[in-house]
């Protein structure tokens, strides 16, 4: 097994939320390469090969996707390409140097009619592009097989990019009453939370069983991985404005989402168990609202 120094991480879309993140959560367990989106962009495949066979990492980790959901309505092969595409590509290349592939998908593969937590084996059905092209992308690591875990996650926020968190602490500044919708719950997750939990799973797969075929034959595949708890849109908003040192904090109007219409349809229930993360890798994901906490914190 390769030691320290001579691992090596690929670490997609470093500049996104996740990607960010990672860069630090990951550090100490080898050398991490992070090319940016011109060096490495999802929808050049010849160019995702050439880069992978070039570093030949120990470990690939993928945060890096099409995330304008609703752009995604009208831009559908730029979103089928890269995410439904390029992770097949990735896990094509994996197996080529022999890594381990880590991508993260989407609570948006499910249609939200379910009553309670989603688990993983759960028939999926996605109600727009973009979950569609996140199942896609799903699948084809599956077909490709080798070692791979599919992450799951939902809610994502933090402090850069495009997300809620600065959504909502934007308009606080410019506006005194906000409506938010209600009726769609999940579990707000932190980009933050998204890559410790990573870094451990990464730690006990580069470090510790990166050449146990067995560990891997029982634990490789799709897991589910956010913050506990549930709530709502319009009580994720509340709760930043109780959080934050804001010099107003606005009046939320709890709304149905029928009158907030997008051109993506949302799940009205985005709940996912993180049983089977606990059970293969003994971690627990922190409460969506103490996560908050720590993340508006850090501001």
């Amino acid at each position: 097994m390769a030691d320290l120094h001579e691992r090596t991480i690929l670490v997609t879309g470093s500049t996104g939320q996740v990607g960010f993140e990672l860069l630090r959560s990951l550090q100490g367990l080898g050398r991490i390469v992070a090319p940016g989106r011109q060096a490495f962009d999802l929808s050049d495949f010849d160019q995702m090969r050439r880069v992978v066979r070039e570093i030949k990492p120990s470990l690939i980790v993928n945060p890096a996707a099409y995330t304008a959901v609703d752009q995604a309505e009208t831009d559908v092969d730029a979103a089928m390409r890269m995410n439904g595409e390029a992770p097949g590509v990735l896990a094509e290349e994996a197996r080529r140097v022999g890594a381990a592939l880590f991508h993260f998908s989407t609570d948006y593969v499910f249609d939200g009619t379910k009553d309670g937590a989603y688990e993983e084996g759960d028939p999926t059905g996605p109600l727009n592009v973009y979950g569609k092209s996140k199942l896609a992308g799903e699948r084809a690591i599956e077909q490709v097989g080798g070692k791979y875990f599919v992450l799951r996650t939902s809610w994502v926020y933090g402090t850069r990019g495009r997300n809620f968190l600065r959504t909502m602490l934007r308009l606080a500044a410019e506006r005194s009453e906000l409506s938010i919708v209600a009726d769609q719950v999940g579990a707000p997750t932190w980009s933050g939370t998204i890559a410790a939990l990573t870094a451990h799973i990464a730690t006990q797969a580069l470090v510790e069983h990166l050449h146990d075929d067995r560990w891997w034959s029982e634990r490789f595949g799709i897991y589910h991985l956010t913050a506990t708890g549930v709530t709502s849109w319009a009580e994720f908003a509340k709760a930043i404005f109780e959080l934050a040192p804001l010099a107003q904090r606005p009046t939320i109007n709890a709304i149905t989402s029928d009158l907030y219409p997008t051109p993506a349809m949302r799940p009205k229930n985005s709940r996912l168990s993180n049983a089977k993360l606990l059970t293969a890798f003994d971690l627990r994901a922190p409460d969506w609202k103490t996560a908050l906490g720590v993340c508006v914190g850090t501001m």
